[in-house]
């Protein structure tokens, strides 16, 4: 079954899924030149975490399962432990 829209999603895992399992020559009608660049590199600070070999074989298969990249996956961690001590400190 052949889907008749390309999906409008600023995911990449939601899109490279799709692409691959569709045919670009599908969706030529839908399909649009575009002179600058869609992608850009947002700024921001890349930090080190150390890990020991089990923790980061844990990381590497739960991205794995969410189909996720272990830094997106690990970033993700990042921002809701953040927002949950943020919210905590609220209520003091």
């Amino acid at each position: 079954m052949k889907a008749r829209k390309i999906p409008s999603t600023d995911s990449i895992e939601e899109l490279a899924r799709f692409w691959d399992t569709h045919d670009l020559t599908d969706f030529e009608d839908q399909l649009e030149e575009v002179g600058n660049p869609v992608f850009e590199r947002t700024s921001g600070t890349a930090v080190t975490v150390h890990l020991r070999p089990h923790e980061a074989k844990a990381v590497k298969q739960v991205a794995k399962t969410k189909r996720v990249r272990e830094a997106t996956l690990l970033r993700r961690w990042v921002i809701e432990k953040l927002r949950a001590t943020s919210a905590t400190a609220g209520r003091r």
